[in-house]
């Protein structure tokens, strides 16, 4: 398996037998507003193109990743128990070997986790719909055990100097705890930008999970790497992706 020298590696202390990757546009067959490796099916790119691109990153997978019909939601599937069909959920867990859980983003958090034995692996996806609706919290639950013995890694996505919301934004998270106005920062009369990086993280925090790496890559300010809905809206979406292998400390 080959990995394209420009997609992302966590740089996070997983046990060595946990493998993850994220995605950019770099190695793809996409053209257009899509150019570069789109993997969204629903983006309006040609499905000729997507589907070369696919085979592309499957190439460099132990077996098909378990793709989901994201929503924006708290739903977790199972990935393991995947075999046709994409359920609606935003969120997946897999215990076993070789079973590549997924979520495509293009803007959106993706939320990486693994335990200290490394054996299973979880992924989210957290755009700000999907946080305020706690789509980490349950997954954790799903994951269960100590919170305390899991690691997570927030991978590329929207930066707080490019994510203006408005106030029914603001609310859905302070609403439920005012300490998160702090992710909120004022600007024009009724706007705010946001920081989805702190929110993923408090979020990680109060349920325990202490071990928190990554969140500093913005999709929305360097279009020549990333894929970004806010910016373009017509564009592409790359993929988070992790695994564990056969054996647990290899």
């Amino acid at each position: 398996m080959t990995l394209h020298p420009d997609w992302i590696v966590p740089d996070w202390p997983a046990p060595p037998c946990i493998k993850a990757v994220i995605t950019t546009r770099a190695g793809g067959c996409s053209t257009g507003p899509y150019a570069g490796l789109n993997l969204g099916l629903r983006t309006g790119d040609d499905a000729n193109a997507v589907a070369a691109n696919r085979a592309r990153l499957r190439a460099a997978l132990p077996q098909e990743p378990r793709w989901l019909r994201q929503v924006h939601g708290n739903a977790v599937a199972d990935a393991d128990a995947l075999t046709t069909g994409m359920p609606e959920a935003d969120a997946s867990i897999a215990r076993s070997p070789r079973t590549v859980c997924a979520v495509l983003v293009a803007d959106c958090v993706p939320v990486l986790f693994t335990n200290r034995a490394g054996t299973m692996v979880a992924i989210a996806h957290a755009g700000w719909r999907g946080l305020a609706a706690g789509v980490i919290e349950h997954s954790i639950a799903a994951i269960g055990g100590r919170p305390g013995d899991l690691m997570a890694y927030l991978g590329p996505g929207i930066g707080p100097q490019a994510f203006e919301v408005g106030p029914e934004v603001r609310e859905a998270f302070v609403a439920g705890d005012p300490r998160d106005a702090a992710a909120f920062t004022p600007r024009a009369p009724g706007k705010w930008l946001a920081d989805l990086f702190v929110l993923a993280h408090r979020r990680l925090r109060r349920a325990k999970v202490e071990h928190v790496f990554g969140g500093r890559t913005c999709t929305y300010s360097d279009p020549a790497r990333f894929y970004s809905y806010r910016r373009d809206r017509t564009t592409g979406r790359m993929a988070a992706l992790i695994w564990r292998e056969e054996t647990v400390g290899n």
